[in-house]
């Protein structure tokens, strides 16, 4: 087995639903409009958007993570695209079909939120 990383995605309940529609094993294409795919490397930014960003804008915001061939992940620098924390990887949206086949066992959410709930509740996939 690879040497892996282990990354997370705070994502909305659109882009989830086409996760799951892999087996939780890739993600889906990038729309026109999103030129990178940005997995990050802590849960505690990935509960950050999820929650602030993806509920407000869709009513429900999950983190997920998932591992990838570390080897592979080289290829890519942390961004640190804001505080000493906030580390992302940015992934072309070209080479996501690549990126996805290097992804390690399955993708599971972590933690959910919703609207009007205000807590994060763990659940596993």
């Amino acid at each position: 087995m690879p040497r892996t990383t282990t990354l997370y995605r705070p994502t909305g309940p659109a882009e989830l639903a086409l996760v799951e529609a892999s087996g939780w094993t890739a993600w889906p294409p990038r729309l026109p409009e999103q030129p990178i795919f940005y997995p990050v490397l802590n849960e505690e930014y990935a509960v950050r958007i999820a929650r602030d960003w993806n509920v407000p804008a869709s009513g429900s915001g999950y983190v997920t993570r998932f591992r990838v061939d570390a080897e592979f992940l080289e290829r890519y620098p942390v961004r640190q695209a804001g505080g000493e924390t906030i580390l992302e990887l940015w992934v072309p949206a070209e080479e996501l079909d690549e990126f996805n086949a290097h992804i390690v066992g399955r993708i599971e959410v972590v933690q959910e939120f919703h609207a009007g709930d205000g807590n994060g509740n763990r659940n596993g996939n």
